[in-house]
């Protein structure tokens, strides 16, 4: 059974196998034959718009003892890794030399700015852009996304060119029209209908991932066309299809304009894109998570964390909150968030409403930058990235318990407090200079050392491990292991579920967990 890929569109030369020919009688059934009129053609849409969607042609140098070219930096586990191996593996030449591949792209600007994608051009020596008459332009790239794919290139052409505009991708809805036009399998420019299928698609091909899905007939080779709405303009770029073979069976993913446009804006004025950073680590909001904050459907972003040297470092977002809006724009589930930051300008103050401690607050925030450097890949060094949950999706209880609670922390001795308790499943040890020390935790780290972790229990079935540190416990901070004990007991007497934790790992790195109360 063939394995299901997700697959970038670009095509080699060398992909256009052979074509099988099929002759014979056609039998036209009687009332068939009465019919004159088809579905509405899009002919006259079509026509003003395939002048400005080219083909683009790479070539890339290889040595005779490798594999062909290097393929793009695809993130470990993404879904494009096998394919890439597959389609790279197979363009082996057989001596040094240079191999070739096909891509689409499209004419934003009269003057010679060219769309495509990024893993058309990655890597490639030579860049031209062929256009429908047959002329052929050199091309130099002028600044390139890998986190959306996004590439804009620069031609110098005689005379004006013809180009197309970008629409809006937000007003379309599922069931609209579209169109694509692109160079599939290096055939030369090709048309082909469709509707939008889903929205909002998440392929994990990219930390802002929002693709229009469509079953227009997109291929290998489509990628960095234009996908058209039916006003003739530009409301996605084609990057991606599922397939079992590598051809269109339907499920097509475009990069939509409400991202691509202000990328490609930024790449013609800047080379580069400038992103907005807030500098937080979030986690999902989860059903039980909003229905222990009053919300009536779960929605928003958790802040985990809260980068150290980041925008809000010292205030005023905190670890609990949770974002519901971030500069007028709601945020549904926790990649909104990552994904509207980014598109905010740098610099910016921007409103943020959140919820905490139950109510609503509107935050003033100021945008950093955020950069792409390699110190990026460590968690939450420069990025608003999503923190997993380990498990954690149950319960969690973010109400803060009433005052009896308390009172049980002040009627235990001091060295009951400070000696060591199992606390569900959980050994907790007093976090001593010695112990920090030995165990390398970070300064920055407060709370409860957990020596070890009982299996089968319910710590270890949320993901607590040995090593990590119990920061908070129904929000009150943590100092010693009789203080986890007595909240613990208190949650329990308040008839709550969970125990709501904020847990933090030996270098600082904050994330929330429901503990199931015994």
């Amino acid at each position: 059974m063939p394995v299901t890929t997700l697959s970038p569109l670009r095509s080699g030369i060398a992909a256009v196998a052979g074509f099988a020919l099929i002759a014979g009688a056609i039998t036209v059934p009687g009332s068939a034959m009465a019919q004159t009129n088809g579905p509405a053609s899009v002919a006259d849409l079509a026509a003003p718009l395939l002048d400005a969607v080219v083909n683009i042609s790479t070539s890339q140098s290889v040595k005779s003892e490798g594999k062909g070219p290097t393929p793009p930096r695809i993130p470990e586990g993404s879904p494009f890794q096998e394919f890439f191996k597959d389609y790279f593996d197979n363009q082996t030449p057989e001596s040094g030399g240079k191999v070739s591949s096909l891509g689409s792209g499209f004419v934003i600007d009269p003057a010679g700015y060219v769309v495509t994608n990024n893993h058309v051009i990655e890597g490639a020596d030579d860049i031209e852009v062929i256009f429908p008459n047959g002329n052929k332009l050199k091309a130099k790239l002028v600044g390139t996304d890998t986190k959306t794919d996004l590439s804009v290139l620069k031609v110098e052409p005689k005379t004006p060119l013809k180009a197309v505009k970008f629409g809006d991708s937000r007003a379309m809805r599922i069931g609209d029209w579209v169109m694509a036009i692109g160079n599939p399998f290096g055939l030369g420019g090709s048309l082909s209908v469709g509707v939008v299928s889903a929205r909002g698609r998440n392929i994990n091909a990219g930390p802002y991932d929002n693709f229009i899905q469509t079953d227009a007939a997109i291929n290998k080779g489509n990628s960095g066309g234009p996908l058209f709405n039916m006003k003739g303009e530009v409301i996605g770029i084609n990057t991606a299809i599922i397939s079992p073979s590598g051809g269109s069976i339907g499920i097509g993913f475009s990069v939509p304009t409400e991202l691509a446009q202000n990328i490609v804006q930024q790449l013609i004025e800047f080379g580069e894109t400038r992103r907005g950073w807030l500098g937080v680590r979030v986690q999902p909001v989860t059903e039980d998570i909003a229905a222990s904050l009053g919300m009536e459907t779960a929605r928003g972003a958790l802040i985990s964390g809260v980068v150290k040297g980041g925008p809000v470092e010292n205030g005023p977002i905190q670890p609990g909150d949770v974002v519901l809006t971030f500069d007028g724009k709601n945020i549904q589930e926790m990649r909104d968030l990552p994904r509207v930051v980014a598109e905010s300008p740098v610099g910016k103050e921007v409103d943020v409403v959140v919820l905490r401690d139950g109510k609503e607050q509107t935050l003033k925030v100021k945008l950093g930058q955020l950069q792409d450097t390699a110190e990026d890949q460590q968690p939450g060094a420069t990025s608003d990235e999503a923190t997993p949950d380990d498990g954690d999706g149950e319960g969690n209880e973010m109400t803060v318990p009433d005052d009896k609670d308390g009172d049980q922390t002040q009627q235990q001795a001091p060295e009951q407090r400070e000696a060591p308790q199992t606390v569900l499943g959980m050994n907790l040890v007093a976090l001593t200079d010695e112990l920090r020390s030995e165990k390398g935790i970070a300064e920055s780290v407060e709370g409860v050392f957990v020596a070890s972790v009982e299996a089968g229990s319910p710590a270890e079935q949320k993901g607590v491990k040995a090593g990590d540190v119990i920061v908070e416990v129904g929000q009150d901070f943590m100092e010693v292991p009789g203080d986890v004990m007595v909240r613990v007991n208190g949650l329990k007497s308040a008839g709550r579920k969970n125990a709501h934790m904020m847990v933090a790992d030996a270098q600082g790195n904050l994330r929330f967990v429901a503990v199931p109360l015994e």
